[in-house]
């Protein structure tokens, strides 16, 4: 565990098997932490693990102005975490949220990454239209969570469709991702929905011809919203493989741990 100064921001970082011949770099979700790759981390015990709490979330700093909470910020953070650890080449996971932020910077960094994982994520959306539609939805969900407080959204949260097969899980397990939820603060989770949600970053769509690395996409077959995304990325990317995990949502990584370490495994190496 190790605190970094990252362009100004005092940025929390996690490392795991730190003497393993493979690196894998994972990008947690909204509302995630370093935390999300702890079981991940201890099933690879040959692959170096770092993860880190991007902006807004876990134990970083949060920023005072909004604009610092945005996309190309965010992947300048990145840039500058791999340069003081002296990471040139690694194997870039994200999910969610940092599955947007992962493909961002695979394509703004084309020369660091060798290969790129995206557990249940998209490039964007595609038009005006819905990027201010979904500007709009997450200013109000903003507003509600500074208005109401952490634990009324987390209450909610826990409770949207997107996370319904979430309550199939053992008890242990759901009280973990409440508790990681729960560890977030609420300027931190506005910030981060007012500076890099869905709504406000740039689309990638149109850049997905440029991947030239290799790239695996996962999703879950009851996340049905996602396997329909990934099919469409999967039109549009050369070198790409799509893996679909039965009976599992969008948290493949929570709800099949097992199924996903080896997917992960075999992938990097």
């Amino acid at each position: 565990m190790t605190k970094r100064m990252i362009r100004g921001l005092e940025t929390h970082i996690e490392l795991w098997n730190q003497d393993a011949s493979y690196t894998l770099v994972a990008l947690h979700g909204f509302t995630g932490s370093t935390a999300t790759w702890h079981n991940l981390a201890q099933a690879l015990p040959n692959v170096r693990v770092i993860a880190i709490d991007l902006i807004g979330h876990g134990k970083t700093v949060i920023p005072k102005q909004i604009k610092r909470f945005s996309m190309e910020e965010q992947l300048k953070d990145l840039e500058e975490i791999f340069t003081q650890l002296d990471i040139e080449k690694f194997t870039l996971l994200g999910y969610s949220m940092g599955g947007r932020i992962a493909l961002s910077y695979a394509i703004a960094y084309p020369d660091r990454v060798q290969k790129l994982i995206l557990e249940s994520t998209s490039p964007g959306l595609r038009t005006i239209g819905e990027r201010n539609e979904r500007c709009e939805r997450d200013e109000a969900l903003a507003q509600k969570i500074v208005a109401n407080g952490l634990q009324s959204f987390v209450d909610a949260w826990q409770n949207i469709p997107l996370f319904d097969t979430q309550h199939r899980l053992p008890k242990n397990v759901q009280v973990a991702i409440r508790a990681e939820r729960l560890s977030q603060r609420a300027e931190g989770l506005a910030g981060s929905l007012r500076g890099i949600g869905t709504g406000v970053q740039p689309s990638n769509w149109d850049r997905l011809v440029q991947l030239e690395i290799p790239v695996l996409l996962i999703t879950g077959s009851l996340d049905e919203k996602f396997c329909k995304i990934a099919l469409e990325m999967k039109a549009l990317i050369n070198t790409v493989r799509h893996m679909t995990v039965n009976n599992a949502g969008h948290a493949i990584h929570v709800e099949n741990p097992a199924e996903f370490a080896t997917i992960v495994e075999e992938y990097l190496t």
